[in-house]
């Protein structure tokens, strides 16, 4: 009991309700890996913590409901794809982030996430029940160049997955390139690493005549 009342001692001095705890990261002092395992798995059949998925839990937060809250996977996506340390490692891509500008009202059975933990180009894999596709981006992910490569990763597939098109398309781009500070200059530098296509479909969305330095 002692051993269990300092592992959620620890955990609660370290971690906001609702906030994801990944087993692998739990480094308690002064207690050996199998035993914060044990004791993890004591604190989630008292219902301390909940377990989101393998490896992965939380404090619920209180709710007016029984059950308690349930953690949302996109913190879950955050934090175990996007940062690290604090610093951005990672965005998302694909239909799901072409949805988010309004480009697609398809809602995608696939998380597809661009980040510098994977470590090939392409590997798919589960969390909780939501299929996640890693991809490894065409060169290191930080805070200043993330906005650019995640849009540059958009136009690499737009005209396949927009239903927008002609001026509207070329508005909600541009908007949103407004909104984000991201010019052609800041774009230029990544450009060589992406495939030909990019400049036609910059093209067609009318971008080369839409975008100045």
């Amino acid at each position: 009991m002692a051993l269990m009342n300092d592992v959620y001692s620890y955990i609660e001095n370290n971690y906001q309700p609702n906030e994801p705890i990944f087993l692998s990261e739990l480094n308690i002092p002064g207690m050996k890996a199998v035993s914060v395992r044990q004791q993890m798995k004591k604190l989630t059949e008292s219902g301390k913590l909940k377990r989101f998925d393998a490896g992965i839990y939380y404090i619920p937060k209180k709710s007016m409901f029984r059950s308690g809250s349930t953690l949302s996977v996109d913190e879950v996506i955050r934090k175990k794809y996007l940062s690290d340390g604090g610093n951005c490692c990672g965005y998302v891509g694909g239909i799901l982030f072409a949805n988010q500008l309004g480009l697609t009202t398809q809602v995608p059975g696939v998380y597809e996430i661009y980040t510098n933990k994977a470590t090939t180009e392409y590997r798919e894999t589960q969390l909780a029940s939501l299929r996640v596709i890693l991809r490894k981006p065409y060169c290191a992910i930080d805070e200043k160049n993330a906005a650019t490569l995640q849009f540059l990763d958009l136009l690499k597939e737009i005209v396949d997955i927009s239903e927008v098109d002609g001026e509207e398309l070329t508005n909600l781009l541009i908007g949103y390139m407004k909104k984000k500070s991201i010019g052609f200059e800041s774009m230029r530098p990544f450009l060589p690493y992406y495939p030909e296509r990019i400049y036609k479909n910059m093209y067609e969305v009318g971008l080369l005549n839409g975008v100045s330095a």
